[in-house]
Formats: C-alpha cells, sequence, structure tokens
C-alpha cells in the first residue's frame, strides 16, 4: 500500500490511512480546528491520488478507530457479509467511484453488504457534487413502519411541530398546519423541550389520537432520549410508532450522547416487542458532521468518515427513518453554505450506499456564513438525488432548537418541481380530505388549519362546513 505520491516535483507522504482519508476531504472548518486537514488545495489532491490507488481492503483492513477499542468499530466490521466482500475487495477506490458511476441499481444493491464505513466515505471523497447526485439518485431504499417509505417518485416529510414549552395546544396547531400543506407523511414528530416520561407520553398519545380521529396513515414519535422512551414502553404510557436516539460514529463520542451499542441493542428489543406500529422498521436516527470532534470523540479521523460510521452503526437496527441535521451544529464544522451543501450531499449518498432510508434536515443555524438560498440550494438537488424526506416546519424557522431549516411550503414546492408525491396511502387520504387533488396539487384549503374544527369534514369530500 503506497502512502506518498509526487505532484509538481514534490513528493506528499501520509503517515496511514486516516491521515490520507482526512487530507482527501473537502475543506472543512471542522477538520481544521481538529488540526488533520490538507494544508491546501495541492496536498489535498494528492491525497484523492493515493486515496484512489487504495483497495477496499486496505481500507477495511485500516479501520479509523480500532476494532479492539471501539463498539462501533466492532459492530460495523462484523456486519460485512464476507462472500460479497471476497468479491470487492480488490477494487482500488478510484474503480469503485466508476463502478458505481456506471453501475445499474440492483448491481449497486448487490454490493451493499460487503462494504464498511470506511469504503463509503473514501469514494465519497473522490465524487464531485454531480456525482453524489447522480449516483444516490439510482439507490433507492425502502423501510415499512405504518406506512412505506423511499419508492420511487416519493418525497416525504417530517411534520416538525417543536413548541419553545412544549405546549400541547401548540404543537398541535402547528400540526393541524403541517398536515394542512401535505407534511408528515414521513412522520410526526416534535423534538422535546422537556424530557420526561410524562410530556413525551402526553405528546405520544395526543399525536396517536389525532392520526385515529383523522385516519391519517403515519407515525409519530418523540425524539427525546432513548432511554426516557425505554420507561415510556417499559410503563406502557402511551404508543409509540418509532423510537428515536441520536448517533455518533465512535463509542467514547457515543458516551457523551448517553448510549452505546449495548444500550441501543437493549432499546431495540424492547421496542420491537411494545412498539404500536405494524412494520418491521420501527427506529428513527439522526446524525450530522462534527458531532465527534465537538465531544473529542473523533480519535484523529475526519467527520467524513466519522459520519459514514453513524451510517454502520443505523444499519445495525433496520431503521425507518435517518437524516442527518446537516449544519445544525455550526460554523465551527460547517463554516458556511458551501461546505453545508457539500456535506448534506455527501451524507445522503453515504446513507444510500451503506442501505439505509436516508434522508437529510436541510439546516443552518444563524451564525454560520450561510442563507436562505443556501438551504433550497442543497433542498433541490437533494431532489434530484431523490433524498427520502426532509423537514416541515412552520416558517422553515424552528421556535424551540432556534435554527433554520425547510418549512411547509418549501416541501411543496419541491414536490411540483419534482413532480414527486407524499407516500401513497397519506395522499389518498389527504385527497379524500380535500387537501391534495387527484394530481397530487394542493388544493385551495392548503394552509388552512380550521379544516380539522370542523368534525364533520372528512365526510364531506373536502369541503369545509
Amino acid at each position: 500500500m503506497k502512502l506518498k505520491t509526487t505532484l509538481f516535483g514534490q513528493i506528499y507522504a501520509f503517515r496511514d490511512v486516516k491521515d490520507v482519508l482526512a487530507k482527501a476531504n473537502e475543506e472543512k472548518s471542522g477538520d481544521m480546528l481538529a488540526g488533520i486537514a490538507a494544508r491546501g488545495n495541492v496536498e489535498r489532491v494528492a491525497a484523492k491520488a493515493v486515496l484512489a490507488d487504495m483497495t477496499l481492503r486496505d481500507l477495511r483492513e485500516n479501520p479509523v478507530v480500532p476494532y479492539e477499542d471501539d463498539d462501533v468499530t466492532r459492530a460495523d466490521q462484523d456486519a460485512v457479509d464476507e462472500d460479497v466482500y471476497q468479491k470487492i475487495q480488490s477494487l482500488t477506490v478510484g474503480e469503485f467511484r466508476e463502478f458505481l458511476l456506471a453501475a445499474q441499481p440492483e448491481e449497486i444493491a448487490a454490493i451493499r453488504p460487503g462494504l464498511t464505513a470506511e469504503m463509503v466515505a473514501g469514494v465519497a471523497k473522490l465524487m464531485s457534487n454531480m456525482d453524489l447526485v447522480y449516483a444516490a439518485q439510482k439507490m433507492h431504499v425502502e423501510a415499512t413502519c405504518n406506512t412505506t417509505i423511499g419508492r420511487p417518485g416519493t418525497l416525504s416529510a417530517r411534520l416538525q411541530p417543536n413548541h419553545a414549552t412544549d405546549n400541547p395546544e401548540g404543537i398541535m396547531a402547528s400540526v393541524m398546519e403541517g398536515i394542512s400543506y401535505g407534511v408528515g407523511d414521513a412522520v410526526i414528530g416534535l423534538n422535546p423541550a422537556v424530557d420526561t416520561m410524562d410530556s413525551v407520553a402526553d405528546i405520544l398519545k395526543e399525536f396517536k389520537e389525532f392520526m385515529n380521529k383523522w385516519q391519517l396513515p403515519t407515525q409519530n414519535c418523540v425524539l427525546a432520549h432513548v432511554t426516557t422512551q425505554m420507561k415510556v414502553l417499559e410503563k406502557n404510557l402511551a404508543p409509540m410508532d418509532l423510537m428515536f436516539q441520536s448517533l455518533a460514529g465512535s463509542e467514547k463520542a457515543s458516551r457523551a450522547f448517553g448510549i452505546n451499542v449495548a444500550l441501543m441493542d437493549e432499546a431495540y428489543a424492547i421496542m420491537k416487542e411494545k412498539k404500536s406500529s405494524t412494520g418491521p422498521n420501527f427506529m428513527y436516527f439522526e446524525t450530522g458532521q462534527g458531532s465527534e470532534l465537538s465531544s473529542d470523540g473523533h480519535h484523529g479521523a475526519d467527520q467524513l468518515v466519522m459520519e459514514a460510521r453513524c451510517y454502520a452503526f443505523a444499519k445495525r437496527y433496520h431503521p425507518f427513518l435517518v437524516n442527518t441535521v446537516v449544519g445544525f451544529i455550526g460554523p465551527e464544522y460547517l463554516y458556511d453554505g458551501r461546505q453545508m451543501i457539500r456535506a448534506g450531499l455527501e451524507d445522503h449518498f453515504m446513507g444510500k450506499l451503506t442501505g439505509i432510508p436516508m434522508g437529510c434536515d436541510v439546516c443552518y443555524t444563524n451564525h454560520m456564513r450561510a442563507d436562505q438560498n443556501d438551504l433550497e440550494n442543497l433542498a433541490m438537488m437533494l431532489a434530484m438525488a431523490d433524498c427520502n424526506y426532509i423537514m416541515g416546519i412552520p416558517g422553515g424557522d424552528d421556535v424551540m432548537l432556534m435554527y433554520q431549516t425547510t418549512s411547509y411550503h418549501d416541501v411543496a414546492s419541491l414536490r411540483r418541481l419534482t413532480g414527486k408525491k407524499p407516500i401513497r396511502e397519506f395522499a389518498q387520504r389527504l385527497q379524500e380530505l380535500g387537501i391534495l387533488d387527484e394530481e397530487g396539487h394542493l388544493t385551495g384549503l392548503a394552509g388552512d388549519p380550521s379544516i380539522f374544527f370542523h368534525v364533520d369534514h372528512m365526510m364531506q369530500g373536502g369541503k369545509a362546513v
């Protein structure tokens, strides 16, 4: 395995595989903060040249965190299908890129079980933004909770009705408005301001009662810490369709989130036994480049590789939803709109290649050098890449988490631009309620939550009474 190359008469030598991967990454403020980034574009190109000649076997045999030291590494490595791996191990990373760009969807699906996170991250580093969109568009990953996400021709959305004080009336006002815009087919999911059993249970019950009353085929979720949700299940306090947890790419970083692989195994087992949903996929995970650096759990590896390891962790639990909250952590890790867009495309591609149903919270914090146009550019590119789902929030401004993301209106606009529709059963129900027409477009009732105050509305062909 060569760890050096010559460009313009200068030799560029790298310490190890981890160093090559870090310096081959596109410019990210987080890698610069960690002191592991390339010193300039020429060194970055040199690292990419070295990476392109490495084999997939080189990457598997050199995980960025040793197997014996890390439960995420063990989860990733132990899940590899050895028969598939044997068929692809001799490919160079450059050849792997060419394969992904030329292959048919079924050929890509066939090699997924033989991959590790370092392979997935490595090939992403050799791709342009258009490559990431083009390859991801060929990778469909479906999952079923109460409904099925990821089918071709769909663009789903999480209805995120966050409230600064978890006031039930305020939360449900946002839910009603979101449904009236065709948002919520992925999940009605709240980030709680108060992480207690009683509060989580009350909100879960509120969501489920609304879903049942209006016969809305979707999923409920409250994004509390996994241990809180486990207690709700153990005490049978509320129906729970999806169980949530934020994930990190190393055991040390996971510890900062209050989890490890053993705890998540336990949570998965409890949820499998006590869930209120009907399908085989009932876990929801969120990630984001830079979280391992913020918790000093990156082990000297770059943030893109650590993010890919999150997806390997998530895959262990056959999730229904996974999304990267791409610009949420701030400019220390993704400095501006350009870096945010690149990271969102990388993450979506890597999630799809890993084999999980991948979405994206297309977002930024107010102290980043990013704006609405950056957000919309990324959202449009992800829609082209067949991203499974995005967020829907009133006005695109989260009043509890205090960041900017996609609005109910953005979801509707992206569906019109791409011709995509919500999940089929959800769309059919909204047609019955008069919110969508037969073409799947919003009607004049869009944005009018008062329709849900008319008890007889759903029996009147969608006409307000």
